[in-house]
């Protein structure tokens, strides 16, 4: 059966499909376009690559953005409040006086429609004029397509007047052994300075000779991370390697936003294959465009409009070392 209910959520049922091919098994949910599960083929078996729940009732109380669909403005937004076109507009503010992945009803809480064929998985959402605070009347398409051991994310936003969107698909990998022995490289000479909210002040500073200096592989550590690194190539834009499984992550968007959940509370639910999640379980790497961009008139822009709209290619390869 290419696609299957795997719960219920505010009594619309909750749709899910598995994508395989040759090397992998990716399973996708219609709520929150949710990468539910990444099983990639091993010596000895599947080896789980991302966070998530074997089931559906955790995922509104406890996941932590676990492979959502982040939007209509990934990231943070400054005190949910942006201008365009002369008017100002507020948007839902969920962390704190700011925006954090489109509210706290974005992109990644609502049910999209879900096609597969069981290769190629199409999910499919309307976001309506002054959902979250944002103008205009969206349709979103998020296409996902396996390839051997590479996932492409095929992302587009068609508004009905100008408007800012920025996504990001939102998985937490975490590919074997500890989080702080993974070695990142991520191909980034500079990255998007923060104050103490975690929102851009406008500044773009160099890594060279910082810890945020992943030009050259190392491992991560036990350092903070929670950071957009300003892309210099995309092709690949980064590389994780862990103890069992290497991850290959290319975009066509400017940022990557790293963040290896050092600060993530003990989740109290167990997760996929009864796995206890809680600080340093994973890091998530969020392709995207630079957060607060809607306010920094020097960052890449963010408005999409009815003539040239929004369109996002993702692809990431994890393939068993």
């Amino acid at each position: 059966m290419t696609i299957e209910r795997f719960g219920e959520y505010r009594g619309t049922p909750v749709l899910r499909t598995v994508l395989r091919s040759e090397t992998i098994s990716l399973a996708l949910l219609s709520y929150g376009g949710v990468v539910q599960s990444w099983e990639v083929n091993g010596p000895r078996g599947p080896m789980q690559a991302t966070l998530g729940f074997d089931t559906f009732a955790p995922y509104p109380e406890w996941s932590r953005s676990f492979g959502i669909i982040a939007g209509r403005l990934a990231n943070r937004v400054h005190e949910g409040r942006l201008r365009l076109d002369g008017e100002t507009y507020q948007l839902d503010r969920n962390e704190g006086r700011n925006h954090l992945h489109g509210g706290s009803e974005g992109l990644g809480r609502q049910l999209w429609s879900l096609e597969s064929d069981g290769r190629t998985a199409r999910l499919a959402l309307t976001s309506p004029d002054g959902a979250m605070g944002y103008p205009g009347t969206v349709h979103f398409t998020v296409d996902v397509t396996v390839d051997g051991p590479t996932v492409t994310f095929d992302m587009t936003g068609v508004p009905d007047r100008p408007t800012p969107i920025a996504l990001a698909q939102h998985s937490y990998y975490a590919l074997g052994g500890p989080v702080a022995d993974h070695v990142l490289h991520i191909a980034a000479h500079e990255m998007t300075v923060t104050d103490a909210a975690n929102i851009p002040t406008g500044e773009i500073m160099p890594v060279a000779g910082t810890e945020f200096d992943f030009m050259t592989p190392r491992a991560i550590g036990e350092m903070e991370l929670d950071d957009n690194f300003c892309l210099a190539e995309r092709a690949p834009a980064a590389t994780l390697e862990g103890r069992d499984m290497t991850l290959v992550l290319s975009t066509d968007r400017p940022g990557l936003q790293v963040y290896n959940a050092f600060d993530m509370p003990e989740i109290p639910v167990p997760g996929l294959g009864g796995a206890l999640y809680g600080p340093l379980s994973a890091i998530a790497l969020e392709a995207q465009d630079w957060p607060d961009a809607v306010n920094h008139e020097h960052f890449p822009g963010v408005i999409a409009t009815p003539e040239f709209p929004y369109r996002q290619t993702t692809s990431i390869t994890i393939i068993a070392r």
